[in-house]
């Protein structure tokens, strides 16, 4: 081997990374104790980066494309090179490639149950899970804060160093947005983008990463806490509480309610149905009075005797107009003990006058 095939062996002239894993967030190009010599080719694909690092400082930053180094597009590498009369002699520096693609479907999830305040049903411990999607924004933070100086970080890398920071940010953005208990039990997908805003930029900020989909598949409260918001979704169901008893004590007539339970309701229903008919005189055909039931005794019908209070609401007037009306002898009314009842006849024979 030839002097200039030897030293052609110990200077980098081209420099690329062919990414062939779908797993890998960066990673670092192995020099083998070469340098990086004047005019080596650097090429940087679609959905990658590459930043230079030397002696522990970032240098300069490459977007795609093909880039000849020298010393116009490494100014940054040349200050802390020291060179002062331009880029000559070769030079060693770690070459990070950093992979900006976007990363879906990485799963996040509370390994202990997080304590949130809620209006309903004040401090609440709350349990979830979901899916995120992320890409790399800023390459030079994620590679201080979240990858270091590894030379191939990988996806379940990651995922360990991110799970409980994910888990942190959503906790915050949680508190932040004061979302209910019951909104969080139900409305998952509205919920993870209403989050994003919160939560992205304290992942922007801290670690260089945007999450572009965040997903809230499942959020699980303790048993007593279920139960609650079972009753109140049963409640908002039902609607109108007075038609719900109306259907369910026809239901039981229909179908021979059990018990005392059921009895009661059919017995109520019964007098109500029977005032209802009794109002629209369908007990009594014609003017005519039924004949009684041989061996009963029968009440006088209730509403053909009304107290002062159902005259006036007749009427028109106060109950005091209608008692002084019974004192004057206006109107013919029965005193039983402190009160006094009229019957529909003496009213209308009032009427009449």
């Amino acid at each position: 081997m030839g002097l200039m095939d030897y030293l052609k062996g110990q200077f980098l002239e081209i420099i690329q990374w062919t990414d062939d894993s779908r797993d890998t967030l960066c990673w670092r190009f192995p020099d083998e104790d070469k340098e990086i010599k004047r005019g080596a080719q650097l090429i940087v694909r679609e959905s990658q980066t590459v930043q230079f690092v030397y002696l522990g400082e970032f240098g300069d930053t490459f977007g795609p494309g093909k880039h000849t180094l020298n010393t116009e597009n490494i100014p940054i590498l040349s200050t802390l090179k020291g060179w002062k009369y331009g880029f000559e002699s070769p030079f060693k520096a770690d070459v990070y490639y950093v992979n900006t693609r976007l990363f879906t479907g990485n799963k996040w999830g509370t390994s202990n149950p997080i304590m949130m305040r809620d209006q309903d049903f004040g401090i609440v411990r709350v349990r979830a899970f979901g899916t995120f999607d992320f890409k790399i924004t800023d390459v030079k933070l994620f590679l201080k804060e979240v990858a270091g100086s590894d030379h191939h970080f990988r996806l379940d890398e990651f995922a360990d160093t991110m799970r409980s920071r994910i888990v942190s940010v959503f906790t915050d953005a949680l508190a932040t947005a004061q979302v209910p208990v019951l909104d969080l039990a139900t409305r998952y997908s509205e919920l993870g983008d209403a989050l994003l805003p919160l939560i992205n930029p304290a992942t922007q900020g801290k670690y260089g990463i945007e999450i572009t989909t965040f997903l809230l598949e499942n959020a699980s409260v303790p048993p007593e806490v279920e139960a609650a918001i079972d009753k109140r979704s049963s409640m908002g169901a039902i609607g109108n509480l007075n038609d719900y008893v109306k259907f369910q004590m026809a239901e039981g007539m229909a179908h021979g309610g059990p018990g005392v339970a059921g009895s009661a309701a059919e017995i109520a229903m019964g007098f109500g149905m029977a005032n209802s008919m009794m109002a629209q005189g369908a007990f009594n055909v014609g003017g005519a009075t039924p004949p009684p039931i041989p061996g009963v005794v029968t009440a006088a019908p209730i509403l053909n005797i009304l107290t002062p209070a159902q005259v006036a609401q007749i009427l028109g007037v106060t109950e005091g107009d209608v008692i002084s009306s019974i004192e004057s002898g206006d109107i013919k009314a029965k005193k039983i003990g402190s009160q006094y009842r009229i019957t529909k006849l003496a009213l209308d024979e009032f009427l009449a006058h």
